[in-house]
């Protein structure tokens, strides 16, 4: 589905993404994982279109996507999560939601006053699809909860909501499970799943947790230093001795 080839990003004299060529799957879940400082979450920016490469391309089935703006990419269906959650944190969680599409009619001041039977038949379909999106999500009794006030996991769910009201193709979630307790990460993890099997969502995440980067992903892709250090499954990516020596540390070679 995407594909990175040759990227490369300079920030005045540090070399943060170093000739990396990467190819996602369609339908797939790929893990993303190294050290801090590797190069992980500046080549997300530049996939998500927040940073143009140095050098390099990307493409979306084909089509060269390299350097559009958010916007764009938005459009096409490559969405981006953070590792901070960004929430309008006073409207309810189901407002939350139903702002996501864009071009709604009501956007336009003129259909205010020319079509509101439009807007309100148009509102009324994202209602019942933010209404799904909280039921799949389990979140259905805080659709009326100021965002603010939900905890940080349930925060990281509402950004895999928000994905679900679009057509998404890619998402890139940063550090989804981080500062979430283990029982939500469980939830966010069936959640990323489901959106996988049964919808067919392509994932790829970075993430620390290397026990829930097991349990998710079909393969893993290993940064260090700006360079892609191997791309494998789960169980030769802990056994890797370059692997243990960057990133996952000696102790992982007794336990092998």
């Amino acid at each position: 589905m995407l594909k990175v080839q040759q990227l490369e990003k300079w920030f005045g004299g540090i070399h943060a993404v170093n000739d990396v060529s990467l190819t996602f799957e369609t339908g797939k879940i790929t893990g993303l994982i190294g050290p801090n400082g590797a190069g992980k979450t500046t080549l997300f920016n530049i996939i998500a279109g927040l940073h143009k490469p140095s050098s390099g391309r990307v493409f979306l089935n084909e089509m060269d996507i390299t350097g559009l703006p958010p916007h764009e990419l938005f459009a096409q269906g490559v969405l981006r999560t953070f590792q901070i959650a960004h929430e309008f944190s006073t409207l309810p969680v189901r407002d939350n939601l139903m702002m996501v599409p864009s071009h709604q009619s009501g956007e336009m001041l003129l259909n205010v006053w020319l079509r509101p039977n439009k807007i309100k038949q148009e509102e009324e379909r994202l209602r019942q699809k933010a209404e799904d999106v909280l039921a799949f999500l389990k979140l259905s009794s805080l659709a009326d909860e100021p965002a603010g006030n939900l905890s940080g996991g349930q925060k990281k769910l509402l950004e895999l909501g928000r994905c679900m009201m679009v057509d998404a193709k890619i998402v890139f979630l940063d550090e989804v499970g981080a500062g979430v307790n283990r029982t939500l990460l469980n939830h966010l993890g069936e959640a990323i799943i489901r959106l996988n099997q049964e919808r067919n969502y392509t994932f790829c995440m970075i993430e620390h947790d290397i026990e829930f980067i097991g349990k998710l992903c079909d393969s893993v892709i290993v940064m260090a230093e700006g360079s892609v250090l191997a791309t494998d499954n789960i169980e030769a990516i802990k056994s890797n001795p370059e692997v243990i020596d960057a990133y996952l540390g000696r102790g992982m070679k007794n336990k092998s």
